[in-house]
């Protein structure tokens, strides 16, 4: 059983453009519901099918497994809802952690958020200067609401 410890967060300003490397993702939802969702995520030439659990305050269950890049490709393209999460991630080291940041695109496009994962849910973290208001209880920034209420409609 894998527990995910996540807190989620707006980035503010740019200075943090120039610190990583971005990766392209592209991303759909099969199920999502009250106990959990279903997604299909393809970065670069891998991909991944991953079942996650509700969340409990910062936590949830998360299993992901990877799985054949064609497979997932007609899963998205078949049974998946649209639209679907387009984004570039980044990755960038900070305080000891690391700093997930995701500049979406398409309907999302404006939108640019900052994940941590961590080992307790009352670990202590030092924000990095580009953090801004914490959205880790605002359910509109889950990917997974993001295909139901794009932030181009908000």
């Amino acid at each position: 059983m894998a527990k995910e410890i996540e807190r989620k967060y707006l980035v503010r300003g740019d200075s943090w453009r120039g610190l990583a490397e971005g990766s392209v993702y592209r991303q759909g939802y099969i199920a999502t519901q009250d106990k959990g969702t279903v997604r299909i995520r393809i970065v670069g030439e891998k991909s991944y099918l991953t079942i996650k659990g509700p969340n409990i305050k910062y936590s949830r269950l998360e299993f992901e497994y990877p799985i054949p890049l064609e497979d997932a490709q007609e899963i998205l393209e078949t049974l998946c809802e649209r639209p679907f999460i387009e984004k570039i991630r980044y990755k960038i080291e900070s305080g000891g952690l690391i700093w997930e940041i995701d500049e979406f695109d398409g309907v999302n496009k404006g939108l640019i958020l900052a994940e941590v994962e961590l080992s307790d849910e009352n670990q202590q973290i030092e924000l990095p200067t580009w953090i801004g208001e914490e959205v880790s209880d605002d359910f509109r920034y889950f990917n997974s609401n993001l295909v139901k209420h794009p932030f181009s409609q908000w």
